[in-house]
């Protein structure tokens, strides 16, 4: 079954301006890159819809919403020192939010088990009532509303592995058990939110979960974190979907971050949230562009996601021997289990 892809050209009108890291050109590479014949043959596309005042309002406050649609049209209106609109912004995120029902209903209806929106702007920064790190709609949340509202949906698994912390998603579902928030960050670094002590609050207590990096960590340690912290949760927590803020500026050469990881590395991830969403939910699998800077960076990282969902992975034997064995890492796995010790169970793996 083909991977469907979410894209339009309206996602190449925002442009929060010159020199600003968040630029059209990252989807236009994508987009061309998805045009060659290795990658064409094994997708397929679906076009977005514009979100409803109605859907948005799930997530963020009517005052906020009239905010962002009054910079339709305009130059530029700055909403925070890192993010601006452009005068189709605004529909621009009206249609990366819309995108993601889009892609939900897709797989519901069992036409495909795993969507890729390849949308902008970004989202997981956005908060009830204020954009931030280049996201004016919170994406990704609005999809998990849209699961349990629309589609009665019980339990959303969102995974996010963007270099900085989601802070406007957990903050959206921190006191929450039908959404298990987790992410994997640079740590400390921007927003500054993400700490291991993060864990939820009242009935969302234990279903946040953090795995704050240093820097420097690549592919051995994000791999050891999904294996060893991720798919023992997500395995009790059971998710009807599972939701992905795919961000690239984990990539080595990112100018903007401070890990490691490969390509290979991003192929290894997808392939244990592709296993999960295979074993716990039909295979029902939505992953949405966050961010990523580095260009050339960015167009192999997201191949490597659609090769890995396909089927056709790039990760060597030697490497899957390596990434499936190498040890944990004591100090932080250790921690976060401790904090985690309460709600879930977590027993040594022998794969």
């Amino acid at each position: 079954m083909p991977v469907a892809i979410i894209k339009d050209q309206i996602f190449l009108q925002h442009d929060p301006g010159e020199h600003h890291p968040e630029q059209p050109e990252r989807l236009k590479r994508i987009y061309q890159r998805l045009e060659q014949p290795d990658l064409a043959e094994i997708t397929t596309v679906l076009s977005p819809r514009a979100a409803i005042r109605e859907e948005l309002l799930w997530n963020h406050a009517p005052e906020y919403i009239d905010q962002i649609e009054a910079t339709a049209g305009k130059i530029r209106v700055q909403l925070d020192p890192d993010t601006a609109t452009s005068p189709d912004s605004y529909q621009a995120a009206l249609k990366a939010v819309g995108a993601q029902f889009v892609g939900l209903e897709a797989l519901f209806q069992g036409l495909c088990k795993a969507v890729f929106a390849l949308v902008r702007p970004p989202g997981h920064h956005a908060e009830y009532d204020r954009a931030m790190g280049f996201c004016i709609f919170n994406n990704v949340a609005l999809a998990a509303h849209y699961v349990l509202k629309r589609l009665q949906g019980k339990r959303v698994l969102i995974i996010d592995w963007d270099l900085h912390h989601g802070n406007g998603t957990q903050h959206a579902f921190y006191k929450s058990a039908e959404v298990l928030y987790f992410s994997v960050h640079q740590f400390p670094y921007y927003p500054g939110t993400g700490r291991a002590e993060e864990i939820g609050q009242g009935p969302g207590a234990g279903f946040n979960v953090n795995v704050p990096f240093p820097p420097g960590c690549g592919d051995k340690e994000y791999a050891s974190a999904f294996r060893n912290i991720l798919v023992p949760v997500a395995e009790q927590f059971s998710p009807d979907v599972i939701l992905v803020s795919a961000g690239f500026d984990i990539y080595y050469a990112d100018p903007l971050g401070g890990m490691s990881v490969t390509p290979v590395g991003i192929a290894y991830m997808t392939r244990v949230v592709k296993d999960l969403a295979e074993k716990l939910c039909q295979g029902r699998l939505l992953l949405t562009l966050e961010g990523g800077y580095n260009l050339q960076g960015l167009v192999e990282c997201v191949s490597a996601v659609i090769f890995e969902l396909f089927g056709r992975s790039i990760i060597p034997d030697d490497r899957l021997q390596e990434l499936q064995n190498c040890p944990g890492l004591t100090e932080v796995e250790l921690h976060i289990k401790e904090l985690l010790k309460p709600y879930w169970r977590f027993v040594p793996r022998h794969d």
